[in-house]
């Protein structure tokens, strides 16, 4: 079973809006290759960043390449959750042969970060943003720390709260059930069963 940890982030004015360009930029990102998964139904990751990081690169370069994979990642997950998840009204087989509908990611759109990233060590945070890293002390409790070298981490992500303040989000599960996993990556890829709320569906006529 998955579990997550919410570490909030204690930022300066400056951070903060940092914080708030990365989202924005990232947000942009992620609607700037909706349109394309829309037009060719492709949403595998794999297939969708063959189609989709050479030009990604190119209209956001100050992303990096790392964070336009993770670009990618975000738009593959939303779009299977909106277009796969049984309980979704967007669900392929409801739409009786019309044209899949357009994503829009809100900037309230989480951002994906992964071990290129963001690094944790001794309770050093170091996460890059599109000036620089950037950098924050962390107290965490011998427990929490613990989860990081004994159970698997499958997703960090960056998150505002309503308050305007901002928070990670990492989520691991047993090492035991992840090996299992690993036969199959969509187990590993999916890790609700929420649709997003900071994606909007523009249904096609």
């Amino acid at each position: 079973m998955k579990s997550q940890l919410r570490i909030p982030l204690h930022t300066s004015p400056e951070q903060a809006a940092r914080l708030q360009a990365l989202q924005t930029v990232f947000a942009q990102a992620c609607n700037s290759i909706a349109p394309l998964v829309q037009q060719t139904g492709i949403w595998n990751r794999v297939a969708l960043h063959h189609l989709a990081y050479k030009a990604l690169r190119a209209k956001y370069p100050a992303i990096g390449s790392q964070m336009a994979c993770n670009v990618i990642y975000s738009v593959s997950r939303a779009s299977r959750l909106i277009y796969q998840h049984p309980s979704s009204p967007f669900h392929v087989s409801r739409l009786g042969g019309k044209a899949l509908p357009l994503l829009h990611f809100t900037n309230a759109a989480p951002v994906y970060f992964d071990r290129h990233t963001l690094s944790l060590k001794d309770g050093q945070l170091s996460m890059f943003t599109l000036d620089g890293r950037m950098r924050f002390q962390l107290a965490l409790q011998t427990q929490d720390e613990a989860r990081f070298h004994h159970q698997k981490l499958h997703e960090i992500v960056l998150a505002r709260r309503s308050d305007g303040a901002f928070e990670l989000c990492f989520l691991f599960s047993p090492k035991t059930t992840a090996k299992k996993n690993q036969r199959n990556p969509a187990l590993t890829d999916t890790t609700t069963d929420e649709l997003p709320d900071y994606v909007t569906v523009e249904e096609q006529t």
